[in-house]
């Protein structure tokens, strides 16, 4: 008992075997310490929410818990000891006992924020998959978007907090001095300002969602995904374009995705030679062509003679789908096409083709009475 008793930098044994006792459990069954604690939130949030997985609890929440309950026991076991007087040291004019507890301080500070972090992207979780069940796209987006927003408010009021805790700031003065120069970097950095707020248009607006297809300045794509800077839209030759928000918000948008139909036009041009009545024959064919198509997605059509001249007739066909994918609509119009060319090699009527006249003519005789030659057409 004795050996226990004795004095070794400034503590006894028995305290200093106790806390480092304490420390190696906490290290050795932090897994096991941090799962039971898991399991205990889970078992109040599962009360809340039902569809909420123990899996993916655990995942996004096991890792910093263990990490913030280990280093909290940790730093109070060590509070537990003396500073020993033989570390009594300064290094650039501050206490060395003042440091590490500015330096324990600042790490605990750093396990919390991480554990805030992964608690808002638990909740971000539980709330994404539950926008997934609404017909509404909006939520769909909104969900990551406050995500990615409230972890960078989260990261400024963590490093706030560092600067208060561990350096001893005044965040009053801090905060007025950061006014001061935001506004400096607000003027510098207008675009990245008016980007961020082109972002909170697009999501309050809803011009698009991620998922749809759009066409704006050019490019045409799919919406991957919608930042707090631009916007990245996924091609049809798969490279990822970026877009910022503000072009988004300024430019013209064509979202595809929200058409009610897809139309489709296609003009006939008939020989000259076609009689009224064949062409009133072929417009009541290529009508009932189009009607008995109604099944393949056809929702309202027109078929017409919109044009005859001397090179001949012309027959306007359109019509307009259901709002179904490029990939259908592609195969819609060549069962339609294919249909109306058999109605044209099946009916008494040509398609007019370009036709282009030579005339060669002779004019090198200059002779008295010798007939110049005529035209060759």
């Amino acid at each position: 008992m004795e050996f226990l008793d004795r004095i070794v930098l400034d503590n006894s044994v028995r305290d200093i075997l106790t806390v480092a006792t304490v420390i190696a459990i906490v290290l050795l069954f932090k897994k096991i310490l941090s799962r039971y604690i898991s399991s205990g939130l889970f078992f109040v949030i599962h009360n809340f929410w039902k569809t909420v997985e123990r899996k993916q609890f655990v995942e996004l929440i096991f890792k910093p818990m263990g990490w913030f309950v280990s280093i909290t026991v940790a730093l109070i076991a060590l509070n537990r000891l003396n500073y020993p007087s033989v570390l009594d040291f300064k290094i650039l004019k501050l206490p060395f006992n003042i440091i590490l507890d500015k330096i324990g301080i600042g790490i605990w500070i750093l396990s919390f924020i991480k554990l805030v972090l992964s608690v808002v992207s638990f909740i971000a979780y539980v709330l994404g998959k539950k926008a997934l069940n609404t017909p509404d796209k909006s939520d769909d987006q909104l969900v990551p978007f406050f995500r990615e927003f409230f972890k960078v408010i989260i990261w400024i009021l963590g490093a706030l907090l560092i600067l208060k805790a561990v350096f001893n700031q005044n965040i009053g003065y801090i905060l007025t001095s950061l006014s001061i120069v935001g506004a400096a970097l607000a003027l510098s950095a207008r675009e990245s300002l008016e980007n961020l707020i082109a972002s909170f248009i697009i999501f309050f607006d809803k011009p698009f969602f991620v998922g749809d297809t759009l066409k704006v300045n050019n490019v045409t794509g799919t919406v991957e995904r919608i930042g707090l800077r631009s916007t990245r839209i996924r091609t049809a030759d798969k490279t990822l374009v970026t877009v910022p928000n503000k072009q988004m918000v300024d430019s013209v948008v064509d979202n595809w995705s929200m058409r009610t139909g897809r139309r489709a036009e296609l003009r006939l041009e008939l020989d000259e030679k076609t009689s009224a009545t064949h062409l009133s024959s072929f417009i009541e064919m290529a009508r009932n062509i189009l009607e008995a198509k109604k099944t393949n997605g056809i929702e309202s059509y027109s078929v017409f003679l919109s044009d005859f001249n001397k090179n001949g007739s012309t027959v306007f066909v359109e019509y307009v789908s259901a709002p179904v994918t490029l990939a259908e609509f592609n195969e819609l119009k060549q069962i339609v096409n294919l249909a109306l060319i058999n109605a044209v090699n099946n009916s008494a009527i040509n398609l007019a083709v370009s036709s282009s006249n030579l005339t060669i003519v002779n004019n090198d005789s200059e002779d008295v009475g010798v007939p110049k030659a005529k035209p060759i057409v």
